[in-house]
């Protein structure tokens, strides 16, 4: 088994289910166990590359998403999260869904340019839009890149609802953006806090923000006039399931209005990623962790029928639910749907930018 790699969630560059042959390694150029199994480097540096992507916005029928419309400003990840599910997009292109999907990013710079032209569209409709489906719209490089910055710009330039959610305290760095949009009631956010244990943040999600930042951001939000909820996700057995309670009461102590929680689901290849962190990290409660999660998948390690995937069923997500609603409803969270977001602001404006008034 590998080794962990500090600041890294996968320890292994594992093939996609694409890869009809895998290389063999050059002992001489890269480093190799005792069986000559072939090791990742002791620190993969990080490489962004540029996304040629010609169509912006992605859709979606999912019964299990309350959006229709999504943007994702880049692909890959550079958070690291052992348990993210979107992952397994990482062999689209031709690259592991281990190491290489939180170092080998794809960033998409000409993303306000192409929502612009979708949006200028004759037969465009509005329907919100959402950031953050697949990966964090505020990962570490948007600090530099500034992609989704640009698409809140468009969004309120045009008036068009638009959703955010996010692991990254810096949300914070666009509250003059969102604050605009909320006062029209045209946005809303959510923060994922996994967990408050800063030791197993380090090694669940090693590149995201602590939890005490989010929580930091959550109140930053509200106070912004943003409104703002959590996501107690993924609810892992046995390593975060202790802490739903604990979380809800920090997110309703930093002004957050409603809250929500998923199981850890593991497709494709994220199964046997996380079950190799799993037995680096939690050897002794590996086994029962995947027999809790097997409980609730119907016998087997995921369960991707819709209606099903994100709660899971028996015993233990009853449980797990039951716990969610209780404390929710005992720490006065909202219940229900949010009230739709404005749909009759969407106006496109005069070819131009503001000179063309003139």
């Amino acid at each position: 088994m590998n080794p962990p790699i500090t600041g890294r969630g996968a320890l292994s560059n594992r093939p996609s289910r694409f890869q009809a042959t895998v290389p063999e390694a050059d002992p001489e150029v890269v480093r190799t166990g005792p069986d000559d199994e072939v090791l990742p480097p002791r620190h993969p540096a990080t490489e962004v590359r540029i996304d040629p992507t010609r169509t912006i916005i992605s859709r979606n029928k999912s019964p299990d998403v309350p959006f229709d419309q999504s943007i994702n400003p880049y692909r890959g990840c550079e958070h690291g999260c052992i348990y993210c599910f979107a992952r397994p997009t990482h062999a689209y292109l031709d690259h592991s869904p281990g190491l290489d999907f939180e170092t080998i990013l794809y960033a998409k710079p000409d993303a306000a340019k192409l929502l612009e032209a979708e949006l200028r569209r004759p037969a465009y409709r509005p329907e919100v839009i959402h950031l953050g489906a697949n990966t964090d719209p505020y990962q570490p490089i948007e600090r530099e890149l500034g992609i989704t910055r640009s698409i809140l710009q468009k969004a309120l330039e045009f008036g068009h609802p638009i959703t955010v959610l996010t692991k990254s305290a810096l949300v914070e760095r666009d509250l003059d953006i969102l604050s605009k949009l909320a006062s029209r009631g045209l946005t809303r956010a959510f923060v994922s806090i996994t967990t408050l244990d800063k030791d197993l943040k380090r090694t669940l999600e090693p590149r995201a923000a602590s939890a005490a930042a989010r929580l930091r951001a959550v109140r930053a939000l509200v106070d912004a006039g943003v409104p703002t909820g959590v996501m107690v996700a993924p609810v892992i057995p046995l390593v975060t399931d202790g802490e739903i309670e604990a979380i809800l009461e920090a997110a309703r102590d930093a002004g957050a209005s409603r809250a929500g929680w998923t199981l850890l689901r593991l497709p494709l290849e994220v199964k046997d990623l996380f079950k190799e962190w799993l037995l680096a990290h939690r050897p002794l409660a590996a086994a029962h962790v995947m027999s809790l999660l097997k409980g609730a998948r119907g016998g087997a390690e995921n369960d991707p029928r819709f209606g099903h995937r994100m709660r899971g069923e028996g015993a233990y997500a009853e449980l797990i639910g039951q716990r969610f609603k209780t404390a929710a409803r005992r720490l006065g969270f909202e219940e229900g749907r949010a009230a739709p977001l404005d749909l009759t602001q969407f106006r496109p404006p005069p070819p131009g930018g503001q000179l063309a008034l003139w």
